[in-house]
């Protein structure tokens, strides 16, 4: 087998979170890209004796499982969504096998795995993030998503299913205004152009809406034209209510959004979300679970897990807007939560004063560095770090706070199981283990680990 040779393989197992194993020769060659069952076109990069990679072109035949009714219009193009053809049931079943093979790869005994379903299908999501660019090299403005394996494509989302109507009316309105203007997209490889991304999040249980569009550092989009704008979209045409408009200005070369500069242009600095009788301000760069129907159901299983009493201490690592401290604080004796950062603090202190809860503090800070300063006995540690899992040189810092039991959720199992692996290397029992699809359609899901000592 010699490199950049081209072959049609069969895809015979995948590996969470996308890649496909297919055979050439009797040999394993791993690629990303593609679902169980596909023939995809692939072209070898890597030959070892171990183990053969390529590079996924294309799709040649598609797979069985493919025969879902009512998918989105964009499914064989758009780079957001990778089961629309696969029916739901079958979408589970996938997810399930390959978050139970990561377990086994590293040896984890586990009781039961389950997955919980997403009480909702379709318009789910209450934060979509788009990327201004052309279809073909030269073309009009789009304003869209990614195209699959492509890194400048950007398809248009029209017909987009995991998002309600209001995403889609406003990406249209925010896009023909731009166009009319005749404004110009910032292009990846030479670094020049004005228009970067659009992000839109709404609140599902009050319909507050909240806009921020990010653009490279341009003196002739002045006050009067960010106020223009901002009174322009407002008036947009949607079921809920624009409640508030920001401009991020980012001249970072990298691919994603780095805000060097936030500016409110109008309305409110927050949209309010309402979840298990909790009130929430969110704020343009604060987390908050993207599937509010199935977060509901998550958070009241981590709060099962933790078991919490009215004489135990609750630290939540890794905090964000403090949605999971609060909760925490129902039932224990004070919840602390800590975060990086300082605007996901700050509306966290907020929530807590709107939902009239005292037993509870908020620390701005790096989870490494405050583990080290933080006072007294903690029953539970509730665990929910970003995609990378926990900082190496932070975990035995956590597990040496030698709680009774962690809670761990993760939106990256392959991370968590990694780390799962190290607590039951220092004295803890993976007890309980869920899995839950708070991302419908995708490749991804999230996972809650209830880990207990045992020893130590």
């Amino acid at each position: 087998m010699t490199r950049k040779k081209i072959v049609d393989l069969k895809i015979e197992k995948m590996k969470y979170p996308n890649k496909s194993i297919g055979y050439y020769n009797d040999k394993e060659v791993e690629f990303k890209g593609g679902i169980l069952g596909q023939t995809a076109k692939v072209k070898f990069t890597k030959n070892s004796k171990t183990k053969k990679k390529a590079k996924f072109i294309e799709i040649v035949e598609s797979s069985s499982i493919e025969n879902a009714k009512n998918y989105c219009p964009n499914a064989d193009i758009c780079g957001g969504c990778s089961y629309q053809k696969v029916p739901y049931e079958t979408e589970l079943l996938l997810k399930r096998e390959m978050i139970i093979d990561l377990l086994e790869e590293e040896k984890i005994e586990y009781k039961k795995v389950s997955i919980n379903r997403s009480p909702r299908l379709k318009g789910y999501r209450n934060k979509m993030e788009y990327t201004f660019g052309d279809k073909e090299k030269g073309g009009i403005l789009q304003l869209g998503l990614h195209r699959k394996n492509r890194f400048y494509e950007i398809v248009d989302t029209e017909g987009c299913n995991i998002v309600d109507e209001d995403f889609e009316k406003i990406r249209k309105f925010v896009l023909l205004y731009f166009r009319r203007n005749n404004a110009s997209f910032y292009h990846k490889n030479t670094h020049e152009g004005f228009l970067r991304n659009l992000i839109v999040k709404k609140a599902h249980n009050t319909g507050e809406i909240m806009i921020n569009l990010v653009t490279t550092t341009n003196d002739a989009f002045d006050d009067i034209k960010k106020k223009i704008f901002a009174n322009t979209v407002s008036g947009a045409d949607v079921e809920g209510k624009i409640v508030s408009v920001y401009h991020t200005t980012n001249d970072s070369w990298a691919d994603a959004v780095v805000a060097e500069k936030v500016e409110l242009i109008f309305g409110k600095d927050h949209i309010t979300e309402e979840l298990m009788g909790l009130k929430f301000k969110i704020g343009p760069f604060s987390f908050f679970q993207p599937n509010v129907f199935s977060a509901s159901k998550l958070y009241q299983k981590a709060m099962d897990f933790a078991n919490c009493k009215k004489t135990e201490r609750v630290l939540d690592l890794y905090s964000g807007t403090g949605t999971i401290t609060q909760l925490m604080s129902k039932d224990a004796y004070h919840s602390t939560g800590v975060e990086i950062v300082e605007e996901a603090v700050e509306k966290a202190r907020e929530n807590a004063k709107i939902n009239e809860i005292e037993n509870i503090d908020f620390i701005c800070g790096d989870v490494l560095k405050k583990v080290d300063i933080l006072k007294g006995k903690y029953e539970v540690i509730v665990l929910d770090p970003p995609r990378e899992g926990i900082n190496p040189n932070a975990i035995e810092k956590i597990i040496d706070m030698k709680p009774s039991r962690f809670v761990y959720i993760s939106c990256n199992p392959k991370t968590q199981v990694r780390d799962i692996k190290i607590f039951e290397e220092n004295g803890y029992n993976l007890e309980e283990y869920e899995i839950f699809d708070q991302f419908p359609n995708t490749r991804h899901v999230e996972c809650i680990a209830l880990l207990r000592r045992v020893k130590g």
